[in-house]
């Protein structure tokens, strides 16, 4: 499931620039990059609570897989039809809307099933980078780097994931929907995990993480095709390599290293990672685009884990879709705008200043670094879970 579905997201996400700008939608770019921020606003928060609490999460991804399939081959044809740019971005919009979920409802599906997911969930999650590296090879061998067709093939993929997800265990509810209040039915009783000092912070690093890491996608390709490497989809897959070996570490370093110590080090390569970019070459772009999956994989996936070990089983479901919530939404919706401007800020009538702008995102992530270092108080295992109230019944 993980290795369809990551296919199915790196076959739009990945490609989504290029194509845009080839069929002259520079200017909504930025815009339609932001709507899986907005879409993370609102979408995860609603769809968790429901995988809680009204239907099993086995049932929640196969309707939005079904979604997603007919929202990105409609937004697809809108490109290639060269229809009104708002209609083109709307259909964008309500494509990030089904897709928001899909990332936190299939980590509940695969967590519920884990004994112990400290060891066992970097190496299942790897699958979902495999995937999203078969389906970014995919579209460079069907030289559609440019074209609606790498959207078209990642609907098809989205109706492989649905049609998988009727071969998975459906998982049971843990509360009726009469017992709900508007608030739980939104998914805002979520917000609730924020009182916990160490869960704070690491929503809040890896929320500032995601400002300057949501240039990688939209600017890269740019980058990449600037100094002549043309088959971009394929090229920036080589940063799942490193993102792989990670997460078959990460069970290692999370049994032998303190979490504070792996938040810091994935930071640590961010900015490295961002530095050998501004070099503005062709090899110190790809050192740079190949660290970027390590230093993903040791503060994304780690968080993913923590929420998992820390939150109480019956609140699983809403942790995850409110890191998504804090990642996909305040942090690529802000991200996505932010770096926009700031690479308008770096453009000059010859083209684009790479050195300043890829500098300025690591003097960013230096920040979050600092930030983290001095807010961060865990104590390793000895932290006892947190666990949010509950109403209790009559008597």
């Amino acid at each position: 499931m993980f290795f369809i579905l990551g296919a199915a997201l790196g076959m739009w996400l990945v490609p989504l620039s290029t194509v845009l700008d080839a069929h002259g939608l520079h200017a909504i770019k930025p815009f339609a990059f932001a709507a899986n921020g907005l879409a993370a606003f609102v979408s995860p928060l609603i769809f968790g609570a429901l995988a809680d609490r009204r239907a099993s999460p086995v049932k929640v991804l196969r309707g939005l897989s079904l979604a997603n399939a007919a929202a990105m081959a409609l937004a697809s044809t809108a490109i290639q039809l060269h229809w009104n740019p708002w209609l083109v971005l709307a259909l964008i919009q309500l494509h990030a809307l089904c897709s928001s979920p899909a990332w936190s409802i299939s980590s509940t599906i695969i967590f519920a099933r884990l004994a112990d997911a400290r060891m066992e969930f970097g190496p299942i999650r790897a699958m979902a980078t495999l995937g999203w590296m078969a389906g970014c090879w995919l579209v460079s061998v069907l030289n559609a780097d440019t074209s609606t067709l790498a959207g078209y093939s990642g609907a098809t993929a989205w109706l492989v994931v649905c049609g998988f997800t009727f071969f998975l265990p459906v998982l049971a509810t843990r509360k009726s929907a009469e017992d709900l209040t508007w608030r739980e039915r939104l998914g805002l009783d979520a917000l609730t995990l924020l009182r916990n000092p160490d869960h704070r912070v690491v929503f809040l690093t890896t929320a500032l993480f995601t400002l300057p890491i949501a240039a990688f996608y939209p600017y890269t390709p740019a980058h990449l095709r600037e100094l002549g490497l043309t088959r971009t989809s394929a090229w920036m897959s080589l940063g799942q390599v490193t993102e792989i070996i990670a997460m078959f570490s990460l069970g290692a370093l999370l049994v032998k290293w303190r979490l504070k110590w792996i938040f810091a080090c994935g930071l640590g390569l961010g900015i490295l990672r961002f530095a050998l970019s501004a070099v503005n070459g062709k090899a110190w772009l790809l050192a740079g685009v190949v660290l970027h999956g390590c230093s993903y994989t040791l503060v994304y996936i780690t968080a993913q884990i923590y929420l998992d070990q820390r939150v109480d089983a019956a609140w699983r479901a809403r942790g995850q879709a409110l890191f998504s919530l804090v990642t996909g939404g305040v942090g690529n919706l802000i991200g996505y705008l932010g770096t926009g401007w700031w690479f308008a800020a770096c453009a000059c009538p010859i083209g684009t200043r790479w050195p300043l702008f890829w500098s300025g995102l690591a003097a960013a992530v230096a920040v979050v670094l600092v930030y983290f270092l001095i807010a961060y108080r865990g104590r390793g295992k000895r932290i006892l879970p947190f666990l949010p109230r509950t109403r209790r019944g009559p008597g």
